[in-house]
């Protein structure tokens, strides 16, 4: 059966004064996908997810989600929207004089009416769900690099989003690590039917996850393919995309 979009992406460009980061971008994530955004270093992937996400405002262009246009609406109509979503930073972004539960009990102090027991209660819940149930008391700097990104996860599911923004989450973190954040990410969208949108340029992670994404030509300054990397791999629609997908080690995209 064929799935609506969930998020709907309408020629959008991105810059700062006169210069421009990306143009013309568009694209659909359906809902319950794990869409990736990828491509190289300043091919302006994590400024398209800001964009997404209300952080910077295009130059021009749209986003809209279930039909609604999140770019166009005013600010109580985009912090409604907002709440919709949980973003995952590429460092975390835990604040460290706060303990892991403290961490992920903000969002649920500023934005719910729950009691201060409700709030602890969840909060020992999401972190349970990413495996750091034994921490719910350690402060960040007390735990692994692959814990805080779990951490960081936990907090940002704290209002059950139905979509998820991850940045780089396999950033800094050792191949191990990396690969059980891409099965956490997979049990979540089985899970929770949350849609899921990585900004990544990690391939082993790109391949475990997606089943559907675009590519960023930095040269090009758009979306220059579209659709499940296994399939672009088998199939490149250009020499650049085929460059990005079979790239090695040593010549590893940061």
């Amino acid at each position: 059966m064929e799935r609506n979009p969930h998020i709907v992406v309408r020629d959008l460009e991105l810059g700062y004064g006169d210069y421009v980061v990306l143009r013309t971008a568009s694209f659909t994530v359906k809902r319950g996908d794990v869409f990736v955004i990828m491509g190289g270093s300043g091919s302006g992937k994590s400024t398209l997810l800001n964009a997404m996400i209300g952080l910077i405002q295009p130059l021009a262009g749209e986003v809209l989600y279930d039909g609604q246009n999140f770019t166009r609406a005013d600010r109580r109509e985009r912090q409604i929207i907002s709440r919709r979503f949980g973003v995952l930073f590429q460092f975390g972004a835990l604040w460290s004089d706060l303990t892991l539960a403290e961490n992920v009990a903000l969002p649920l102090e500023e934005l719910t009416k729950l009691d201060r027991q409700e709030i602890r209660e969840l909060a020992e819940l999401k972190l349970a769900l990413v495996g750091l149930s034994s921490f719910i008391d350690f402060y960040p700097d007390q735990i692994s690099g692959g814990m805080q990104k779990r951490a960081g996860l936990a907090r940002a599911m704290a209002l059950d989003p139905e979509i998820l923004f991850f940045d780089e989450p396999s950033s800094g973190l050792d191949p191990i690590n990396a690969r059980r954040l891409d099965d956490l990410v997979l049990e979540l969208r089985d899970s929770l039917g949350a849609t899921i949108v990585i900004v990544s340029h990690d391939l082993a992670s790109i391949f475990a996850t997606a089943n559907d994404s675009i590519f960023l030509d930095d040269e090009q300054k758009t979306v220059t393919a579209r659709g499940d990397p296994k399939e672009l791999l088998a199939h490149p629609p250009n020499e650049r995309v085929h460059e990005f997908l079979t790239r090695t080690a040593d010549k590893e995209l940061t």
